[in-house]
């Protein structure tokens, strides 16, 4: 029987042992600069704007997921590039205004792979005044090493004019 409590008590101690001894806490991730999260977003935004000019619906698509999910005021969510694709082609065959967008960040949060983008729009005419302004948030995920937008959600900050 003692020979038993022995075994017993020196397993319980060889195993104390083992798990002491094994690294049970996770490594410390890597910070994101965030610096650098918003230079690569603001590009994405850019090339956004430059897509917008030059009514081009595959570079405006690029910005997004196949799988993303685009809300806007006064529609339903489109979901899915493809459909986000055609609502931004046909929006883009109607216009025939000349104005000018243009997006600037306010605010990135990062963690991990994962970014949510708070910034600003205007839109100008051909002679550089303010037709609209608003805001917008999106949420991007690293994908094959670059964000690429996966939900994305924008609201006009100008009052609503009367119907005549």
């Amino acid at each position: 029987m003692k020979i038993k409590t022995q075994l017993t008590a020196f397993f319980l101690m060889a195993a104390f042992f083992l798990a002491s001894c094994t690294n049970t806490t996770k490594a410390p991730e890597t910070a994101l600069n965030l610096d650098s999260v918003k230079v690569e977003i603001q590009k994405l935004e850019d090339g956004y704007a430059a897509g917008e000019k030059a009514k081009d619906a595959d570079a405006i698509a690029a910005y997004y997921s196949d799988d993303a999910i685009n809300y806007s005021s006064n529609e339903e969510p489109t979901v899915g590039k493809a459909a986000i694709k055609e609502k931004i082609a046909s929006r883009i065959a109607k216009d025939n205004s000349g104005d000018v967008y243009s997006y600037s960040i306010v605010d990135v949060f990062a963690e991990g792979k994962q970014a949510v983008e708070v910034g600003t729009w205007t839109k100008t005419d051909t002679a550089g005044k303010e037709v609209d302004k608003g805001h917008f948030m999106s949420v991007f995920e690293k994908r094959d090493g670059k964000y690429i937008c996966i939900r994305d959600m924008s609201v006009s900050s100008m009052a609503v004019k009367p119907a005549m």
